[in-house]
């Protein structure tokens, strides 16, 4: 995969190149990883729409206007489980909290544990002699990316075949992925687990891979043949969907970019702003060290929305790497004379724990922070609250209904 370019521009351009494939070629063959150089027929805009560069309903849109809801079900689907994501951890963020608490307990532990150690490392360089699984792991480290098959696969045989710890892994695709986002990512590593669903795992399959990678791999007698769930624990309790906060925009509202949501123009309109601040929060993914294409990518992409955001002043990308930048931040904000800093709604993650770090310093300064939900959430978010054919069973009779005058 070539460097992508991290612009709201490039996406609606990879967008318009794989609209034609969205139907039937999407659906039969959006399984098949053919290889970073292969013909493979998936969308590849996950990088674009994790950042929301390109948002979910803009894609669903173009793709339901070419071959209507049936033709683009698969696709507009695959599309909706980032939703679906994104509104399952919202209605339990507990999930993002125990798995960095997780990681924690597991990075410490492995370092007292020579042998387990060793294999860790073995698995972060590609050298178990899996063959698959090591070349998936040159994959991401070079490109930023995996098909999403491979990521199921690699998963399952981290955790069951070479035993380790589920959030060790979730955690080294975070710190690789272009497209690593805080609820697909913990949650399919959960379910991969089977933590996710009571009594359900994923077990990667030698015959599944050699099919689906047309040969490429056949990893017989190197996998293991079951994979044991672990007990079962309660479900957290649900919390609510944002609000919409009662706020109004004013001479001294200064917008604030995140690295969740690069389209902040389809929040509050195209506006000349008296301040632009924008903030890169990506090294609170991991407390390890991320990506240079992860970093690269997302601070990029900061400028690309701060460009199309003006401000009298813009400030940033600010690597919110520690509290003394929320000093800084603050003085930045007195000095313009912002009392109020708007920013379209930041979900459970990395990003909302370095806000939640920083609110209360402007706080205690007179500065109010407004996060504000986008209609597209407020209205698919209450249905992710058990598995995701549920959620559908809710969202695909509302898209239905829109998109009636363009089925066939």
């Amino acid at each position: 995969m070539n460097p992508l370019e991290a612009t709201r521009a490039a996406g609606e351009s990879r967008l318009a190149q794989f609209l034609p494939h969205a139907g039937a070629d999407y659906t039969d063959w959006r399984n098949h990883d053919f290889g970073p150089n292969g013909d493979n027929r998936v969308s590849g805009l996950s990088p674009w729409l994790r950042h929301r560069l390109l948002t979910e309903e803009e894609v669903i849109d173009a793709a339901a206007r070419v071959h209507g809801l049936t033709g683009a079900e698969k696709f507009i689907q695959e599309v909706c489980w980032r939703s679906y994501w994104k509104g399952y951890l919202e209605r339990r963020p507990v999930h993002w909290h125990d798995y960095r608490k997780t990681l924690d307990e597991a990075l410490t532990g492995i370092a007292r544990d020579k042998r387990q150690n060793q294999l860790l490392l073995n698995a972060l360089e590609g050298n178990t002699g899996i063959e698959c699984f090591d070349a998936w792991v040159d994959e991401l480290i070079q490109t930023g990316y995996l098909h999403n098959h491979a990521r199921m696969w690699f998963a399952s045989i981290w955790v069951f075949t070479l035993a380790l710890p589920w959030a060790i892994g979730a955690d080294f695709f975070l710190r690789h992925l272009l497209d690593g986002d805080p609820a697909s990512n913990t949650l399919s590593w959960r379910w991969v687990a089977g933590h996710h669903t009571a009594g359900k795992t994923y077990l990667a399959r030698p015959s599944n891979i050699a099919r689906y990678t047309n040969g490429r791999f056949n990893p017989v007698d190197s996998l293991a043949a079951e994979a044991p769930a672990p007990p079962a624990s309660d479900r957290p309790p649900l919390q609510p969907i944002p609000d919409e906060p009662d706020f109004e925009l004013s001479e001294t509202t200064g917008l604030l970019i995140t690295e969740e949501d690069l389209h902040p123009e389809s929040c509050f309109g195209e506006r000349h702003w008296p301040l632009v601040v924008s903030l890169q929060t990506t090294g609170w993914r991991s407390p390890l060290s991320i990506s240079a294409h992860v970093q690269g990518f997302v601070t990029d992409a900061l400028v690309d929305a701060m460009t199309r955001n003006p401000g009298v002043q813009a400030l940033g990308p600010i690597d919110l790497v520690d509290t003394a930048a929320g000093d800084r931040l603050v003085e930045l904000l007195q000095t313009a004379g912002i009392g109020t800093l708007v920013t379209p709604w930041v979900p459970a993650g990395p990003t909302a724990d370095a806000l939640a770090a920083v609110e209360p310093i402007l706080s205690a300064v007179g500065i109010r922070l407004v996060k504000v939900p986008r209609e597209w959430d407020v209205t698919v978010w209450p249905h992710a609250t058990h598995g995701f054919f549920r959620f559908w069973k809710a969202v695909g009779p509302m898209l239905s209904e829109r998109y009636a005058a363009f089925e066939a």
